[in-house]
């Protein structure tokens, strides 16, 4: 698996050309949280004072994503907003706050950020959560944050998002245990029989 990245962390990165030139940064993440990819960023200028830019980055257009910068080949692979920012794909995309609950009724905790995988492929792989009652049994912390892993059966309402309940079994602490963790919900839910 590609090295995982919280959406939020990508907020600030440079927007880089494959010859080096810095062209905007990523003000915010976009993203069709029902289909579980990134859409696009919108953008901002370089630099303390510089403010939103009319133009956005499709996904389409990412080169490659990584901890440092978000590459692209030029600047001419730029949109207008309005293009990347689909009034259906940013309706979907509002997760963050909203109640995670498993296809059995469980509440589990409220979103705080999305997991990406780096790279080229933009697929949301979990979520970090503030957990609930139900996944912190045992923990003497008031707000425990973990990781949950993103079923293929996900349903988003703009006020909950569902998970499968197996995916409760899946939790890390630490976005590196994550990564294993993902791979191993993945990997059971394979040899579950349909």
């Amino acid at each position: 698996m590609t090295e995982l990245m919280a959406a939020r962390s990508l907020t600030t990165l440079p927007v880089v050309t494959l010859g080096g030139e810095a062209v905007a940064q990523i003000k915010d993440t976009v993203f069709d949280a029902a289909a579980g990819r990134i859409t696009g960023f919108t953008l901002s200028g370089r630099g303390l004072l510089s403010g939103p830019l009319k133009q956005s980055l499709p996904w389409t257009a990412v080169h490659s994503l990584g901890h440092e910068a978000v590459m692209i080949v030029d600047a001419g692979v730029l949109a207008d907003t309005p293009a990347v920012v689909a009034r259906r794909e940013a309706q979907q995309g509002r997760v963050l706050h909203a109640r995670v609950l498993t296809d059995e009724g469980a509440e589990v905790g409220t979103v705080l950020d999305v997991v990406v995988e780096g790279g080229t492929s933009g697929r949301v792989v979990g979520f970090r959560i503030a957990a609930g009652k139900a996944l912190v049994r045992g923990s003497r912390r008031r707000r425990h944050r973990v990781y949950v892993p993103r079923g293929e059966t996900l349903a988003v309402s703009g006020r909950a998002l569902v998970i499968p309940a197996d995916a409760t079994r899946y939790v890390a602490d630490d976005l590196p245990s994550f990564a294993a963790r993902v791979g191993a919900f993945h990997d059971g839910r394979e040899g579950t029989p349909s």
